[in-house]
């Protein structure tokens, strides 16, 4: 009896997610994300695109994008026709704003939505809703992400989502939050952020994180929402894919037959779950 215990416990954890939350690249939601970065260069052969054609991402599976608004006080150029090529498409759509240190979280959430409703209304888009991120600094407080929250909950009657980078300075402001605070933030689905078993670029030690692991670290979500299991790193003048590909869970170094490296995402759930989400937390602009 214990020798097939032994021989069914990996079994048994790979069916309960291992710490991936029952996540793998062929069975759940691919959701993207672009920036005025986007497309990074080609480095192989395959499909391409541009801000103002977003086909070949649909044809290689993915059902959402998120596209960044600003950072800061700082626009991105990219961001209407990314929206609007997303929306030609019948794709979810999303967008994200980094909320930088040298303004009022609050006024920059006011910066935001005006500005995504606006984009939404001169490019004509069609979506009836809009998924609303915040993407915080690493240095960020907890308060600076509760003001965020509360006022885009105030200006659009939906909770953002949170996207955070892994960092060992921000895992511990949030994870030492108050619990007023943490029942703020608590609300807002968290998006996660973790390539590899050791951590992002902000290294951490260990070797065998998982999505679920770094959760529990910030001691203030029972759950994630999405996972940014593939992203890109600078490093002399050129992209470099970086994703989350062990023994445990696997992914290719490009997302699809696409020629460029990008930053994806899966969504924990099915196809039916991701429309509810975006339903849910979407922000139904007009």
């Amino acid at each position: 009896m214990r020798i097939l215990l032994l021989l069914l416990t990996p079994l048994l954890l790979a069916s309960c997610g291992g710490g991936f939350g029952g996540t793998s690249v062929a069975d759940s939601p691919a959701v993207l994300n672009v920036s005025g970065w986007d497309p990074k260069e080609r480095q192989r052969g395959g499909e391409g695109f541009s801000e103002h054609d977003v086909s070949a991402l649909k044809r290689n599976g993915a059902l959402g994008l998120i596209a960044r608004s600003a950072k800061g006080p700082l626009l991105d150029g990219k961001f209407g026709d990314f929206l609007h090529s997303t929306d030609r498409q019948g794709m979810l759509l999303g967008a994200y704003h980094f909320v930088t240190m040298d303004q009022d979280p609050a006024a920059q959430a006011d910066s935001f939505v005006d500005r995504v409703r606006a984009t939404a209304r001169s490019r004509g888009i069609s979506s009836r809703k809009i998924l609303l991120v915040g993407d915080f600094d690493t240095a960020s407080s907890p308060n600076r992400l509760v003001k965020f929250i509360q006022r885009i909950e105030q200006r659009t009657g939906v909770t953002p989502v949170t996207y955070l980078e892994n960092s060992a300075k921000l895992r511990a402001s949030l994870s030492a939050a108050s619990p007023a605070q943490k029942s703020v933030i608590r609300r807002s689905p968290y998006w996660i952020a973790l390539y590899g078993p050791t951590g992002t670029e902000r290294s951490m030690g260990g070797g065998n994180l998982t999505p679920d692991g770094l959760m529990e670290q910030y001691g203030i979500w029972n759950e994630w929402a999405m996972w940014q299991y593939g992203g890109v790193i600078w490093r002399g003048g050129r992209s470099h894919a970086k994703h989350y590909n062990t023994g445990s869970w696997r992914s290719p170094r490009y997302f699809g037959n696409m020629a460029h490296p990008m930053e994806r995402n899966v969504f924990k759930g099915d196809v039916g779950d991701l429309q509810s989400f975006w339903d849910r937390h979407g922000w139904a602009w007009w």
